[in-house]
């Protein structure tokens, strides 16, 4: 049984009011309207995500492909979250034959995942190279001190700034970013503060 260590969401553990559980299951919701065809979920850690979107989406998902770096998560995503549309699979987010090995997807979700890698583009790039012409991104991050900043997330490599969050999409064609605020989602507003940025990019 896995434990929660506060990175790995595992909602059979948590009670349904936790304010952590909640964000994430909204990151969920939120990207329901774009999502379709084949997907990947990119460090889809223990399986919920995955799930949730292939019974919300059953009619305009053909498969879902989730995948994470930790064997002893994708097995309790195996056990707990398994669905015929949805395959687990081992995989560094940062691999530069992740592109190959995997192929390209109609829409792709990376919820909570950057701030994990030290080289952020190459990343995006793996990212760029998976999605298909016309097809969706949505990726989210914690917002912090900056690019090699230290923060005060023990898993966390690095916070990007929103300036720095919103420089990662330059090379799609079209790109919107929201604001997340608890389980609600925004366009800025001025002398608002916030701390976890989503955007929506097609290639």
């Amino acid at each position: 049984m896995l434990k929660w260590t506060g990175e790995r969401i595992i909602p059979k553990l948590l009670k349904p009011t936790n304010g952590m559980l909640l964000e994430h299951i909204a990151r969920y919701y939120f990207a329901t309207p774009y999502i379709k065809g084949r997907v990947l979920d990119i460090a889809c850690g223990t399986g919920y995500g995955c799930h949730m979107v292939a019974k919300e989406r059953k009619r305009e998902v053909t498969e879902i492909i989730g995948v994470d770096n930790d064997v002893q998560t994708l097995a309790y995503a195996n056990h707990e979250y398994n669905h015929q549309k949805v395959t687990y699979m081992l995989g560094d987010a940062v691999d530069p034959g992740l592109p190959e090995k995997l192929g390209q997807f109609d829409t792709i979700l990376s919820f909570e995942t950057i701030e994990h890698v030290q080289d952020d583009q190459r990343f995006m790039d793996n990212l760029y190279q998976m999605l298909k012409p016309g097809g969706i991104l949505v990726l989210s991050s914690p917002f912090g001190r900056g690019r090699g900043m230290p923060t005060s997330e023990p898993f966390h490599v690095h916070q990007l700034t929103p300036d720095e969050f919103k420089e990662l999409f330059v090379q799609f064609s079209d790109v919107d970013i929201y604001y997340q605020r608890g389980v609600t989602f925004e366009k800025p507003r001025e002398g608002t503060r916030y701390f976890i940025g989503v955007a929506v990019c097609r290639k």
